[in-house]
């Protein structure tokens, strides 16, 4: 695990792919092909311009009531709802909702940390597979490797105390490895080994980036062989299905 230090604060605009090609080069570790390049949502959805300004925010009055339930900032619920599908399930401190991408999270993934200003807030970015994927092109386009490209964001669990980094967009190679059919040491046949790899990849990362004041977006995940590269896949098989969910 390689973090990407001394990268400046990401601007609407700045095109991440080339900044981290040079970046890895300056610190001494450059892109090398079949690398797995790890970068947080909030740098990603800063470079597309995905961040809201809670005093432009006129709250409905259904943001209202859930403010209310929840004790939020009516403004911010406004803008959960405005980045919601469904809502799973509401706490006394938090919204559990299914995003416009498919992704399950507490209050639609909006990171109120790392960004400046008190009042505004980061949305996830509006399509992460195709934000991943934008990125793994300039990458390969200013290095020459191919690499594939995680774009990460931080989840807590059900049961279980305590958040990890998970991909909410991926590029480049599969995020489950299916190891049904193989033999366990005892020649015991596989049939329900499915490894959630792109998210194990991710909390791996997440290690060497931090949550706080590290200032490291981005890692680079150098010697795992055990993934498959390919063009056409993306989160989609990470989410469970309805009718396969237990907790909903």
């Amino acid at each position: 695990m390689i973090p990407l230090e001394g990268l400046p604060l990401i601007q609407t605009g700045d095109n991440l792919g080339k900044m981290i090609v040079k970046n890895a080069e300056t610190q001494g570790t450059p892109i090398q092909p079949g690398d797995v390049v790890v970068v947080t949502h909030v740098v990603v959805s800063k470079a597309e311009g995905n961040i809201v300004d809670l005093n432009t925010v006129k709250p409905s009055q259904r943001a209202i009531e859930i403010a209310k339930q929840t004790n939020k900032d009516p403004a911010l619920v406004e803008i959960v709802l405005q980045e919601t599908k469904d809502i799973v399930r509401l706490g006394q401190n938090s919204i559990i909702t299914e995003t416009h991408s498919g992704i399950i999270c507490a209050n639609a993934g909006i990171d109120h940390s790392n960004v400046s200003g008190d009042q505004k807030v980061v949305p996830l970015p509006k399509n992460p597979n195709a934000s991943a994927t934008a990125i793994r092109t300039e990458i390969k386009q200013y290095s020459g490797a191919e690499v594939a490209v995680i774009v990460a964001d931080t989840h807590g669990r059900p049961f279980r105390m305590g958040e990890i980094n998970v991909a909410i967009g991926t590029a480049g190679f599969n995020p489950i490895r299916d190891r049904r059919g193989e033999k366990d040491l005892f020649g015991y046949v596989l049939k329900i080994k499915q490894t959630a790899i792109a998210d194990e990849l991710a909390s791996a990362a997440e290690l060497v980036m931090g949550q706080a004041s590290e200032g490291i977006p981005v890692a680079i995940v150098r010697g795992y062989k055990a993934y498959q590269p390919t063009e056409n896949t993306n989160t989609t098989p990470l989410t469970r299905p309805k009718e396969k969910d237990l907790f909903r």
